[in-house]
């Protein structure tokens, strides 16, 4: 069964055009002296825009991951999390609530975030009276809706505070 699987997959790949195969067999380990152009944005702050960076470090639903230069070109889904921009010389965490990422063959990468902000922005005590206040929301919620909207709002909480702690 296995061999026959394999031979599957040979004979998908050897019917790959030829630019195809030339694309997979350039993908490797990226190098660590190459930057790629980086864009991170909500609709109402852009905090880089085609910058230079070494990587980034990302939440995603289907798990966190760093990206660097040569990474195979994805797009995902954020979660709440810390989004980790690794510079030349300096390191930035943001904590985002949610939105996508897009790595593109170029080596360029996109983050659109719902929200987000520098983690240093956040305020521990008014992470916990925000989760409390969402719990007991969650809580009393009444209808479907609500207590989807509240669980949504404790799950980000929950991360910011892991975030901060």
């Amino acid at each position: 069964m296995a061999f026959s699987r394999a031979c599957c997959r040979f004979v998908q790949f050897s019917q790959q055009s030829a630019a195809t195969r030339a694309v997979i067999s350039k993908r490797g380990y990226a190098d660590g002296a190459v930057a790629m152009a980086f864009t991170f944005a909500t609709p109402s702050e852009c905090f880089y825009t085609n910058a230079n960076v070494k990587q980034v470090d990302v939440p995603a639903l289907s798990g966190d991951f760093g990206i660097v230069a040569k990474h195979v070109p994805t797009l995902a889904v954020l979660k709440p999390g810390v989004v980790v921009v690794h510079e030349e010389e300096a390191t930035h965490k943001y904590f985002v609530s949610s939105g996508s990422v897009t790595v593109n063959d170029d080596s360029s990468v996109q983050i659109l975030a719902e929200e987000a902000t520098p983690l240093n922005r956040l305020d521990i005590a008014a992470v916990r009276d925000g989760l409390a206040k969402a719990q007991q929301e969650q809580s009393s919620a009444s209808s479907e809706q609500a207590k989807a909207e509240a669980q949504i709002a404790v799950e980000c909480f929950e991360a910011m505070q892991t975030a901060l702690s």
